[in-house]
């Protein structure tokens, strides 16, 4: 332990940065997917509705998916390790029907809706053992920096994916079965064989062997309902609180996030070509601070930094509430500026608080049960993504579109209240063992 808090993150950079490819490769796919599956699904079907069950259908597999194939990842052992057959074949499958979408959308429905779901289940099929990774591979006293750096990178792919790869939907490639060039293909396939790229250097320069766990693989596995009975009935509600804690925060950002762009439309009225700007504050600044902001949290300790990153994201939606009102008199251009900006704040301290409550669940975990600590953070993190995105488009039924901040900010500060029963998580408290009642 000593010699990892010495050596810093820098012994350990090349791996992070590997491990990381994998979190760049779903950076380079999602905004892609998200985008343009709406526009293709549109070409079949006339009802937003469809459309929308369709575009929830990657939430819901993976509140399915990424327990499980967490949970048996840490079951696995081959001579390439436990996480690493799941990329190899998931990952792989994955870029394969990503390639085919465009093309199955100029072929039929049928076609198309068979590659989304095919794309779905193994994409969300591998994110848990693509990010339970990095913490067999990490010291625990390095995982909040480590995953800065992770998260660093899939935010640049995000941006990767939505402003250089998106422009290769403009361009009209030869497709085979048409006579005519088509537009809509490039972007992505070229997104495919980066991904297959990544994975193959995964593959050669990340070897699990050496991972910091390894000496433990032949450890006793308990059966995975006996360790996640055993998880929830710790004498000690570290690992509760903060599952229900992310659960709240996730329910804010996810029920605000995808309505940005209607709020920015509708009450501030800018264009709609500069309406996704506003979640692209957001965005950028995620990508901007992450790395310091693991850096912060390893100086002044991961609950610390979360529960003030969630006060002044508390503080911040409060100001983003009246912001309307306050702003009234003020420019369109000044009122969008002065949004952006406040959007770029909460994307501080959102990162912050993403960066940094993942190295706290690992920190609870054993080597045996990281994937399932890993599943438990999507199931809750998915569940919020399904449920919340409803309630706040009641909210704003009823309320007007403002009510989805002060929604947002009740939820964070619940969640900060939640995060004062968390007692565990911390580097120095890797060596210890939870006590069970």
């Amino acid at each position: 332990m000593e010699k990892t808090k010495k050596q810093g993150l820098q012994g350990y950079f090349l791996t992070t940065f590997l491990i990381g490819l994998g979190f760049f490769t779903m950076g380079l796919m999602d905004p892609l997917y998200d985008t343009y599956v709406p526009i293709f699904l549109a070409r079949f079907i006339d009802k937003n509705s469809i459309i929308g069950m369709f575009m929830t259908l990657d939430n819901v597999l993976a509140i399915f998916l990424i327990p499980v194939f967490s949970a048996l990842s840490d079951r696995t052992h081959t001579k390439i390790g436990r996480r690493m057959p799941y990329i190899l074949i998931c990952l792989p499958v994955a870029a394969i029907a990503f390639s085919l979408v465009p093309y199955a959308a100029l072929k039929s429905l049928l076609f198309l809706v068979l590659l989304i779901f095919v794309l779905n289940l193994f994409k969300q099929a591998v994110r848990g053992p693509v990010v339970a990774l990095m913490p067999d591979m990490i010291p625990g006293n390095l995982r909040s920096e480590a995953n800065g750096v992770i998260n660093t990178m899939g935010g640049i792919a995000t941006i990767v994916g939505t402003i250089a790869l998106a422009r290769l939907m403009n361009v009209a490639i030869k497709v085979p079965g048409f006579e005519e060039k088509q537009k809509e293909i490039l972007a992505f396939p070229v997104a495919s064989v980066l991904v297959i790229l990544a994975v193959l250097l995964l593959f050669l320069f990340v070897h699990e062997s050496k991972g910091k766990g390894s000496a433990d693989k032949d450890g006793k596995n308990e059966p995975i309902l006996k360790s996640l009975k055993a998880i929830l009935g710790e004498k000690d509600k570290s690992a509760l609180f903060i599952l229900l804690s992310l659960l709240l925060w996730f329910i804010g950002y996810q029920g605000i996030l995808p309505f940005v762009g209607l709020y920015s439309t509708n009450i501030l009225k800018t264009s709609s070509g500069t309406a996704s700007l506003a979640a692209g504050m957001v965005g950028v600044a995620y990508a901007i601070f992450a790395i310091p902001s693991g850096r912060f949290a390893h100086l002044h300790g991961r609950r610390k930094s979360i529960r003030g990153a969630l006060l002044f994201l508390v503080v911040i939606l409060l100001l983003v509430y009246f912001h309307d009102s306050f702003t009234a008199a003020w420019s369109v251009n000044g009122r969008k500026f002065s949004f952006w900006a406040l959007l770029f704040l909460f994307g501080i301290f959102w990162v912050t608080v993403v960066t940094n409550s993942f190295p706290m669940l690992w920190q609870m975990s054993t080597y045996q049960t990281v994937g399932i600590y890993t599943g438990l953070y999507y199931f809750f993190s998915q569940l919020a993504s399904i449920i919340s995105p409803p309630i706040t488009g009641a909210f704003i039924d009823k309320f007007g579109y403002r009510a989805i901040f002060l929604y947002g900010c009740v939820a964070m500060f619940i969640a900060f209240l939640l995060m004062g029963h968390v007692h565990r998580g911390e580097p120095e408290q890797e060596a210890e063992e939870p006590q069970k009642g």
